[in-house]
């Protein structure tokens, strides 16, 4: 019989998502997320398998993004796992739906908020804001 979980699950995700946004998927380890956790590692890989999924469980809990740490888990799941891990894809996929219309605009404003680029800069190469 296993033995009752001693934290709790939404603490230990969210402190897991916020190592995900700040340095992205690749680069956080499983140190890192035991550090940030407060897990040993045999009950990091008891309770999700994996870093990968520790990942999608942080997904899931943002699958209707709201704020700006929901939008930046999107972001690192759709620029480092959707183009090539389907089930983060599809996870990717009902989230843009769940943010309806307004998906391409709210990612890419939150891209550009996290690179610290200013979207209201004309751009001289557009066309529409091209001087003749």
């Amino acid at each position: 019989m296993a033995r009752p979980r001693s934290f709790d699950e939404a603490v230990v995700v969210d402190a897991a998502a916020r190592c995900f946004t700040e340095v992205g998927y690749a680069a956080t380890s499983v140190d890192d997320l035991v550090g940030a956790t407060g897990l040993h590692r045999g009950s990091l890989y008891g309770a999700f398998g994996s870093k990968r999924g520790l990942f999608l469980a942080a997904l899931a809990r943002c699958a209707e993004p709201t704020g700006e740490r929901a939008l930046d888990l999107l972001l690192v799941a759709a620029l480092e796992l959707a183009p090539h891990d389907e089930e983060v894809r599809t996870a990717v996929e009902r989230s843009c739906a769940a943010l309806g219309g307004d998906a391409s605009s709210s990612l890419g404003r939150r891209l550009l908020e996290r690179a610290r680029v200013r979207s209201d800069v004309p751009d001289s190469h557009h066309p529409r804001t091209r001087r003749s």
